[in-house]
């Protein structure tokens, strides 16, 4: 598409946001270039780029351990919901998930906040009850999505965003590692008895 890939500290601005979002504003493309971008990078990614991460360090023991105290855990991602399932299966995550919810590959779901909505809505949980949920995430569109649903939200400092991103946009807690996350999420229950 005739553009410079750019430095990797704008390549990690990509990641979190829709992906037409971060072409339009980090490339100056059009809506139709940026369609145009996901489609050739979706092409990519559906068959190789899908794979090429890796699960973070204490990661499965974190959600693990949450299962066993009797949290009901899901997935709500601005990733495709397609590819969130293929890599939860591929990193046999699926199975501490009671659904795993994305965007749609046509654009008509896309915002963090309706992503998350969506997920609530097909877990059954009632907009009274959203006191009890919390969002973990690692970037200010899960922070943002997650307050616009009334919903308190851990910011995790060992994914893609940093500090001052995660306090700014509103995070409720900061976890450094997954191990904190059981920590943070008890603490939260406590708080509100």
């Amino acid at each position: 598409m005739n553009r410079e890939v750019g430095e990797r500290d704008t390549l990690k601005k990509f990641i979190g946001p829709p992906l037409t979002e971060s072409m339009e504003k980090y490339y100056g493309m059009s809506e139709e270039e940026a369609l145009l971008g996901v489609k050739y990078y979706r092409e990519y990614y559906a068959v190789k780029g899908i794979f090429e991460n890796s699960v973070y360090e204490g990661l499965a023991e974190t959600l693990e351990s949450l299962e066993n105290e009797g949290y009901i855990l899901a997935v709500a991602t601005s990733k495709p919901e397609e590819y969130a399932k293929r890599i939860a299966d591929k990193f046999d995550f699926a199975k501490y998930f009671a659904g795993i919810y994305g965007a749609t590959m046509d654009g008509s779901l896309i915002r963090k906040a309706d992503v998350i909505r969506y997920a609530l809505d097909n877990l059954g949980v009632e907009r009274e009850n959203y006191d009890q949920v919390v969002m973990v995430g690692d970037r200010n569109n899960d922070i943002y999505g997650a307050k616009e649903n009334g919903i308190q939200v851990i910011g995790v400092l060992y994914g893609y965003g940093d500090l001052a991103e995660l306090q700014s946009a509103g995070a409720d807690y900061i976890a450094k590692m997954p191990e904190e996350i059981a920590q943070i999420i008890g603490r939260c229950n406590h708080e509100r008895v």
